[in-house]
Order: structure tokens, then sequence, then C-alpha cells
């Protein structure tokens, strides 16, 4: 019994197209280190990987998102952006752009106002892929959720409060 021969490059195990999801700092290129280890099982290149990753994820400059990579015969077909709620509400506040590498380990609170409105958008961004709720009343109290654990204000009054008017129907979903 001879070794056992290996699929030619372009067979039919390298045109199944695979996922793989990263969790990467918007408008930036992972380290080649992380990426190199994560991508070594599926043979693409980490350096061309980060360069596509950074690319479509440069409208969440400096905000942590997921990103799945589509991969087929060795290349990255498509990246899909996944932005959590948390990302969503502080693409909404507009604040300005920080280096997140000057200060080690800061903990930044995101001090700022967002509409209802706004927080209705994002529920109903929310509502078509990531979120869990049944119902849009359900995807904007997780969204509420969301505001208090950043820190942000929602029309000037604490997300706990709106929460309650949401649920009380004092503020129609």
């Amino acid at each position: 019994m001879g070794p056992k021969a290996k699929p030619a490059a372009g067979g039919v195990a390298d045109q199944e197209m695979k996922f793989l999801t990263l969790k990467v700092v918007g408008g930036e290129a992972p380290s080649n280190a992380v990426l190199s280890a994560r991508l070594a099982p599926f043979g693409c290149n980490p350096k061309k990987s980060g360069e596509e990753i950074s690319k479509q994820t440069k409208e969440y400059t400096n905000i942590r998102i997921y990103a799945t990579l589509h991969i087929q015969a060795r290349e990255i077909k498509k990246v899909d952006v996944l932005p959590t709620s948390s990302a969503y509400i502080i693409k909404e506040l507009k604040e300005p752009v920080r280096q997140r590498r000057k200060v080690k380990a800061a903990v930044y609170k995101h001090s700022g106002n967002i509409s209802f409105a706004a927080v209705k958008t994002v529920a109903k961004k929310m509502h078509e892929g990531k979120s869990l709720s049944r119902t849009l009343k359900g995807a904007v109290k997780e969204v509420l959720g969301s505001c208090k654990a950043i820190g942000c204000t929602v029309d000037g009054k604490n997300p706990k409060i709106i929460t309650k008017d949401v649920e009380n129907g004092k503020l129609s979903v």
C-alpha cells in the first residue's frame, strides 16, 4: 500500500464555500499573526485578507464588529460585516474618531444622546438579522438595553425609563 493520493489543486474539495467569522476593529486589518493562525486551514494569504477586511469595514472605523469571510478555492470571495446593536448605536452617536492605540486598556464611556427614532431604526436593522426577539417591540427593548450598557441617553432620559414607557405603551413602536 502506497501513500494516500492528495486531490489536485483545483479539485472538488477546493470549490466548496467555507465561512470564518472574526471579531475585528473596523477600518483596521487584524494582525498577520492572528489572521495567519485562523486562515491557515483554508490556505488563504493573511495580508490580502487583512486588506480586504479593512476595506470592507471602513464604515465602522474604530468600532469592534464581526466580519464573516466567505472562502472558496483559497481566496476570499466576500466579506460580510455583522455589526452588533452596540456598534450601530456608537455609529449613531457620531462621536469623533479616537486613536485606539494611544491609551492602553482605557474604558471608554459613550456619554452622548440618541433619539428614540434612531433607536427604532437600529432595532429594525437588528430585527432583520441578528436580534433574537419575535417582535419589533422586543428588538427596541434589546437596543435600549445596549444603550444602557454603553452609557448613552435616549431623548435625554435614562434608557431604563424609556424601556418602561415602551413596556407600558406610552411610546409606540
